[in-house]
């Protein structure tokens, strides 16, 4: 998940801007896997955003293409394609606990060191974590829609969001989103549309095909037998 922040201003004020969450902190309970992932996961797979940019090859030893999630929720479609791509490294970045032990306890049941973990604001980790021109793929599943007029302030998907990401991508990389909501998909293709040095990966401009390499969770299941519709978009990076 990340956060978005009002308009700059000027240094001696920065201390005092308020930024808009596009997440609601929830209590959780932790089930005893999820507290055995945070105890003994979090040492093996963690990561602090507090260590600034970490050297990724040195961290999963080797170079392999990357991919980074944002708001993994409990990480049932992270365990998949990590353990559906043993070749290829992902960096997943949640803020809540129980979903981030649940996430750790599949890595140790599963036996997979291709994950990495960071417990906090994605916004945070992509600015001082990730090098520029680094990612061959940033992932955005199902994010908080936030319906109402008055909330789109905190939508995720946001112009100074889509240049972020363009950021940390790399020449041909692809910033792929889904959502379970019409308007917002329709709202994310307005924003991608817009921003420079993307291209869009459906041949009519709209959304893609439910992609293979994306998991179908529980939820979409339950949705699609009851007539909802999941929306794909693929936008690439291309200068």
């Amino acid at each position: 998940m990340i956060e978005s922040q009002e308009p700059s201003a000027p240094a001696d004020e920065e201390r005092h801007l308020r930024t808009i969450k596009s997440f609601v902190m929830r209590a959780g309970r932790m089930t005893d896997g999820q507290q055995r992932g945070l105890d003994q996961g979090l040492p093996r797979f963690g990561l602090e955003l507090t260590a600034g940019a970490p050297d990724f090859d040195a961290v999963f030893g080797r170079s392999a293409p990357r991919t980074f999630e944002i708001g993994f929720g409990m990480g049932h479609s992270l365990l998949e394609m990590a353990a559906a791509a043993p070749e290829q490294d992902f960096i997943g970045v949640e803020v809540h606990r129980p979903g981030v032990g649940a996430l750790l306890n599949g890595l140790l049941t599963q036996n997979l060191t291709n994950v990495r973990v960071y417990q906090c604001d994605a916004l945070e980790v992509l600015r001082n974590c990730i090098a520029d021109a680094s990612l061959d793929r940033l992932l955005l599943f199902f994010p908080d829609p936030w319906h109402k007029s008055r909330h789109h302030k905190r939508r995720i998907v946001q112009p100074e969001f889509a240049q972020l990401v363009r950021q940390k991508l790399k020449i041909g990389g692809v910033l792929h989103m889904a959502t379970d909501w019409q308007p917002y998909a329709e709202y994310m293709q307005e924003v991608l549309q817009a921003a420079p040095g993307f291209r869009n990966q459906a041949q009519d401009g709209g959304c893609v095909p439910r992609p293979p390499e994306r998991p179908t969770t529980k939820f979409e299941r339950r949705g699609e037998r009851l007539g909802h519709g999941v929306w794909d978009l693929k936008f690439q990076r291309i200068d």
